[in-house]
């Protein structure tokens, strides 16, 4: 199964949703090991960074340790035998929580106790919060997660599937580079979506999810729009979706995509809707008085560092910053 030549000198570890794709890797070529074009993938995912591969080598070297040293660790000789006779039964989920699960247990020295959580390990990429982390899938498309976001994958002969957890993600998406012809699609919490040589932003929030599309087009299939069709969205428009109903809705008053690039870009925005954007970014709480909360504001801010963020507003607005404790920020008009 490993035919790729290439060395790689001693470097940091890599970085855990890495881990995580070379153990996807891993699974799918276990469960395929015949597909060529597969193999031919996986040496080009290695191929394309030094920590891809530096990932996929310490991935197959733990896996030959726990098999040779850990059988005496409750629940990991259930876990790798499981693993090793019964793939082919098994899902790639639920493979890759029992590889991921027993690589937890008989690696802590190597991957360390600084992971963003559980979540970061059930979910196939994630986010914490201020964070933002692009990736290429194996079937060429772009898949951008925004703060505090959370997305698996779920591709198989039939579909490629993105599932939001929750949060906000862009995807860029064309022909099927596996030359199958499946479907690129995307589940939300209200919606399934179909994008057509698209880049789109799905957001999931508690009430709705959003649709914004910059390029080509995205199918609604659900839920129906208000005459029972199947919607339709082109570059440049924008949908509202809940349980019941997928309806067009106003352009929002910002770029909706300025996030992958690390940035908040506002067009006459309502000061209260911009410090919510930007306490996506940042723990605790933030925001305005009502006196102020109407004011109007335009620009380009950068999300690196919302304190000196937040730092800029009383030169550009009438307001000023109070602040209770670092995670607790109100605006107010100057006295």
């Amino acid at each position: 199964m490993d035919n790729y030549s290439g060395s790689v000198p001693l470097q940091p570890n890599p970085d855990h949703l890495v881990v995580k794709q070379a153990i996807n890797w891993l699974l799918r070529l276990r469960n395929n090991g015949a597909n060529s074009k597969l193999q031919q993938q996986c040496d080009q995912w290695r191929a394309a960074h030094q920590e891809h591969e530096l990932a996929w080598q310490r991935v197959q070297s733990l896996h030959q340790e726990l098999n040779a040293n850990l059988r005496a660790v409750p629940g990991a000789q259930v876990a790798l035998h499981t693993l090793e006779n019964s793939s082919q039964r098994l899902g790639r989920r639920q493979a890759l929580k029992l590889l991921s699960g027993a690589l937890l247990m008989g690696s802590s020295a190597w991957v360390g106790g600084d992971l963003l959580g559980w979540q970061q390990w059930t979910a196939d990429f994630a986010t914490a919060v201020g964070e933002q982390r692009g990736f290429q899938l194996p079937d060429g498309t772009r898949l951008e997660l925004n703060t505090n976001s959370a997305a698996d994958l779920d591709f198989n002969a039939q579909q490629r599937l993105i599932k939001l957890r929750h949060g906000e993600i862009m995807v860029s998406c064309g022909g099927d580079q596996d030359g199958i012809r499946r479907p690129l699609l995307v589940e939300s919490r209200h919606a399934l979506l179909e994008g057509f040589d698209a880049r789109f932003v799905v957001r999931q929030e508690d009430r709705c999810t959003r649709l914004s599309v910059t390029h080509g087009s995205v199918a609604i299939h659900s839920p129906h729009t208000a005459d029972g069709r199947t919607a339709r969205v082109e570059a440049g428009q924008n949908y509202r979706i809940d349980h019941r109903l997928a309806e067009p809705v106003s352009p929002l008053a910002m770029d909706v995509g300025a996030w992958a690039d690390g940035l908040i870009v506002t067009r006459n925005m309502r000061l209260d809707d911009f410090l919510l954007e930007v306490g996506r970014y940042r723990h605790g709480y933030l925001g305005c008085t009502a006196a102020i909360a109407d004011l109007r504001l335009s620009g380009v801010f950068r999300l690196e560092d919302t304190e000196k963020l937040l730092a800029i507003l009383p030169q550009t607005l009438p307001v000023q910053l109070r602040y209770r404790t670092r995670w607790w920020v109100t605006l107010e008009a100057v006295a």
